[in-house]
């Protein structure tokens, strides 16, 4: 039985916001905890910066943590709608919701920073490993969660 749209949309909404606080737990633990990239404070606003570049980013002040939060979860929503949309026909098909929430976490991953490449000349080192390695380590920490909770949801 195919879901209604209330029911997916419901289920993105509710696994993409799962998936958001999950990816900002990561982040806190692995970036900030190990690896050291930035305080636990940068977590929020970094999504400012990486949309809108690091000068408005500390232009805005304080107001770069909410807007930052904002935009953060705002797509953690609409991808979370996205897969929810895409699943039942994956599902039909035999796939696995976690398989494709690892296929899913690198299509967002490149989806996402070749917009900010696209957009400003103001972003990561792309083409460093660890970059590389650690947003598509922390874009699988958001699309799992997602993926098992709509599979739950749409069953």
């Amino acid at each position: 039985m195919t879901p209604s749209h209330k029911e997916t949309i419901r289920a993105g909404l509710i696994g993409g916001l799962a998936g958001g606080i999950t990816i900002w737990i990561y982040e806190a633990l692995i970036w900030v905890g190990v690896q050291h990239l930035m305080p636990l404070a940068g977590i929020p606003r970094n999504a400012t910066g990486l949309v809108f570049g690091k000068a408005f980013q500390t232009g805005v002040g304080g107001w770069a943590y909410p807007i930052g939060t904002g935009i953060h979860f705002a797509f953690a929503l609409f991808w979370g709608v996205v897969f929810a949309a895409i699943w039942p026909w994956f599902r039909k098909r035999g796939w696995e919701a976690t398989l494709l929430a690892l296929f899913f976490a690198v299509a967002l991953w490149i989806v996402m920073h070749l917009s900010i490449a696209l957009v400003g000349d103001d972003h990561p080192d792309y083409l460093d490993p660890i970059v590389i390695i650690g947003g598509f380590m922390s874009h699988l920490f958001y699309a799992v969660p997602l993926a098992l909770i709509v599979k739950r949801r749409l069953v």
